[in-house]
């Protein structure tokens, strides 16, 4: 079985209650901070090996490695073969730093996008306007109301309440 599938069904698919869940996420993101606390500090020092030898480089189990690679994998330049990788996969930590900020604001990572290593990766302002170009990305916006007895938009020719908005 493959390092990703057996990770995601110790994180998800796993039996827990209350306690043992808020005890596993509270481990792991204890340990994903540290380890982005390494990788953020040295930005010029792409970071590359086997998931086994960044296990042991960081200090964590292989799964939890697989987990945070799971995690980074769309903030690199090169992704990752995380659904096949094993202990000996090559993989690597090359991370484009305005997309990681970018994701990480959007899974609502706080413990990670505010962390003081950021200061001298992106300046002040490039991180709120990718904060807030995340935040906006969620936001729909709806368009102008049609009036009933306007013309439909569908092109068709008759009145939008005769039409399209018949249903509506």
């Amino acid at each position: 079985m493959a390092l990703l599938e057996t990770w995601r069904k110790l994180a998800y698919e796993t039996e827990m209650n209350q306690n043992q869940a808020t005890q596993f996420w509270g481990n792991y993101f204890n340990l994903e901070k540290g380890i982005y606390e390494q990788i953020l500090s040295t930005p010029d020092e792409p970071v590359s090996g086997t998931v086994k030898e960044l296990a042991e480089k960081f200090n964590v189990e292989v799964l939890i490695m697989t987990g945070f690679l799971d995690g980074i994998n769309d903030s690199l330049k090169n992704p990752n073969p995380i659904e096949t990788m094993e202990e000996d996969t090559q993989v690597n930590l090359d991370y484009d730093k305005e997309k990681l900020y970018y994701n990480m604001v959007g899974a609502k990572a706080d413990w990670l996008y505010e962390l003081p290593q950021w200061d001298n990766l992106l300046d002040e302002a490039k991180r709120k306007e990718l904060y807030k170009k995340q935040k906006l990305s969620g936001t729909v916006i709806k368009g102008k109301k049609i009036g009933r007895n306007e013309p439909c938009p569908c092109g068709s020719g008759k009145k939008y309440k005769n039409c399209c908005g018949k249903n509506a």
